[in-house]
């Protein structure tokens, strides 16, 4: 990151372990995640999930690209073969949770709009706004 983006004024990159609580920062208009959550527990997922709310301005999105649980082993099989993944060479790290518990999660938190706009096996796009 600090290759791509250290140059420019207006980027700041922050290491950061998403095990702990986020640190205190700006209010954001949008926070995208791509394939970082599903390595946290669960309950560590949904509290994420509130600190990302609260960092948010009215009006602003969360995006998050994420592998997603399976609601069956033999379409999970499916997903491991697609992507030529034998499954005992499976990353241990994963820590998969279905779609549905975390879109209602957002909800309940109070993100609106919450929907999942994109679906492969496990691979899936779902997004909410702070309203």
């Amino acid at each position: 990151m600090h290759e791509r983006f250290g140059a420019d004024p207006k980027v700041r990159v922050i290491a950061h372990d998403l095990d702990q609580p986020l640190p205190a920062l700006a209010a954001f208009h949008a926070v995208v995640s791509s394939f970082a959550i599903h390595h946290l527990r669960h309950e560590r997922k949904r509290s994420l999930y509130d600190e990302i709310y609260g960092l948010l301005t009215p009006g602003g999105v969360f995006c998050n690209l994420e592998h997603v649980a399976s609601p069956t082993e033999t379409l999970h099989l499916r997903f491991l073969e697609a992507l030529s993944v034998r499954a005992e060479d499976e990353d241990p790290s994963n820590k998969l949770l279905d779609l549905e518990t975390q879109l209602n999660w957002l909800r309940e938190i109070g993100f609106a709009e919450v929907d999942c706009h994109w679906k492969w096996l496990e691979l899936g796009l779902f997004a909410g706004t702070k309203s």
